[in-house]
């Protein structure tokens, strides 16, 4: 995970040295502080933004080297567009751009005032613009070789720490805490999605899940043969053509001021590796498969967010963690399992793999721990990116009002839900002949026929799924991420507890 830089938060004033990084609004108008560097410098600020057609849009910006007279090296000044319009998910959006203005630069060491002309930001947004550095600060180097000297230039010229000049230090400080949680659980998820498969498999992955232990989360890892005694045949099954056996991490976050008050329950799909199995997919692109287990990689991202920052709430997070892989041990297509339900599902292909592990997770789930509800989070079809692209995840839910917090939290935190329907005629098309469901559905409505497969193992409990296979791996560039794995979901899911399910 990435090593965040230090912060520390301090009174508004003028700085007298270093770098800073100055928010203006869109009429170009300076805030107070930076006014008076302006004055201090005779003008000379403003003089260099004009010749730099700097007018405080959004998305623009303005670097001034040594302004005489100011004491400071340079000022950066960031466009922030109209500041009263401005929404959390968009002060986010604004650190993460200002932290893009720093690449390449060399600067170790930051001042950033946080106000606008006729805007002060509260301790909140203040830590939120820390959070948007925090999480577009993130790079994964760690399979690259590196000069282990010390005085290797590339290591000692990262940002290492940022004074933020705000209204209120201490607000900004206590809401801190908890932006470090989510940018920390965010990353984590990314780390987790960009490891390769020959070294993350499914034990070492429940390895990364046993580390919220120190966090105070309660984990219990399952080996296959506690899986079969349960009978868990749908995810045995997708798992038992690798050499590497499968495991289910459950992990129970106990933070409510009730022992007794039931569970939210988050669910994540977390196949290291999919090859398709029998059904082998092309082999151009498959590399991608490593990040199969996205849903998985959100789950103990959100675990380590609620546990470090203190989450009100009772929380149970579920992975299970397969490899699935062509051998002559393979499951095959045409092949019937019987899932820890009871019910019996004839595979006739074996790359829909994901909904067979999840299966067996929600019901192990919905039994052991009746949790208030469920969401699940998978990269599960490709039908959901020719839907929605990379800009929405799919929601699939059977409870109206989980549905709605589910977007309304999307929209807050820009990580985006698109509701589609579940329907009884939808459900008839994984009717099979041989057993008590099939596995695919044919080739309309991929996405759609996926989740009325995992609904088929939930019962009368609110839940929601969430196919996240264009929004968690192979992610859009954007203004708080640049890696390959966006994360997708922490962020969204804590924002849900948060606002819904604490004390």
């Amino acid at each position: 995970m990435t090593n965040f830089f230090d912060v520390t938060f301090d009174e508004l004033e003028a700085p007298e040295t270093g770098v800073v990084l100055a928010l203006v609004d869109k009429d170009g108008v300076f805030p107070p502080v930076v006014a008076a560097i302006d004055k201090a410098t005779k003008g000379h600020l403003k003089k260099a933004s004009k010749t730099a057609d700097f007018s405080g849009a959004a998305k623009t910006s303005a670097d001034v080297l040594a302004p005489t007279g100011a004491g400071i090296d340079r000022i950066i000044l960031l466009g922030a567009g109209v500041a009263k319009k401005l929404s959390d998910s968009d002060i986010i959006n604004l650190g993460g751009a200002a932290m893009g203005l720093l690449s390449g630069k060399g600067i170790t060491e930051l001042t950033v005032i946080a106000e606008f002309k006729d805007k002060t930001l509260d301790g909140g947004a203040t830590a939120d613009l820390v959070m948007g550095m925090m999480l577009r600060a993130y790079v994964d180097d760690r399979y690259k070789s590196k000069t282990k000297k010390s005085n290797d230039k590339s290591a000692n010229r990262k940002l290492k720490s940022v004074r933020v000049l705000c209204k209120n230090p201490k607000a900004a400080t206590k809401h801190m805490k908890t932006r470090l949680a989510i940018a920390e659980g965010v990353c984590i998820a990314r780390d987790l999605v960009n490891a390769p498969a020959n070294i993350l498999g499914p034990e070492e992955f429940a390895s990364e899940a046993e580390k919220l232990r120190d966090a105070g989360v309660e984990v219990t890892v399952l080996d296959d043969e506690a899986m079969e005694k349960l009978g868990m045949g749908a995810l045995l099954g997708v798992g038992q053509g690798s050499h590497k056996p499968s495991r289910l991490a459950i992990m129970e976050w106990k933070g409510s001021k009730n022992a007794k008050e039931k569970p939210v329950a988050f669910i994540g799909k977390g196949v290291v590796f999919d090859t398709g199995g029998i059904s082998l997919k092309p082999a151009k692109g498959m590399e991608d498969m490593k990040g199969d287990m996205g849903g998985a990689a959100c789950v103990v991202g959100l675990m380590h967010a609620l546990a470090h920052r203190g989450a009100k709430a009772n929380v149970v997070g579920a992975i299970g963690l397969v490899e699935n892989m062509p051998s002559s041990n393979a499951q095959r297509p045409g092949d019937i399992v019987t899932s820890m339900s009871g019910q019996t599902i004839e595979v006739l292909n074996t790359d829909a793999e994901g909904r067979l592990v999840l299966a067996d997770v929600i019901w192990h789930i919905k039994n052991a721990y009746k949790p208030k509800f469920m969401i699940d989070l998978a990269t599960l079809t490709g039908a959901i990116i020719v839907a929605l692209g990379k800009e929405h995840a799919g929601l699939f839910s059977n409870d109206d009002d989980l549905s709605e917090q589910l977007a309304a939290s999307g929209h807050a935190t820009g990580e985006k839900v698109w509701r589609l329907p579940l329907d009884p005629a939808y459900d008839k098309m994984i009717d099979s002949k041989n057993a008590d469901m099939k596995n695919i559905g044919g080739p309309q409505a991929g996405s759609i026929t996926a989740a009325q497969f995992i609904q088929r193992f939930v019962d009368d409990v609110p839940w929601a799924h969430l196919d996240i296979a264009g929004t968690a791996m192979a992610s859009k560039s954007s203004a708080i991420n640049t890696s390959w794995a966006s994360g997708f979901g922490v962020r969204l899911l804590d924002h849900l507890v948060a606002e819904h399910y604490e004390d």
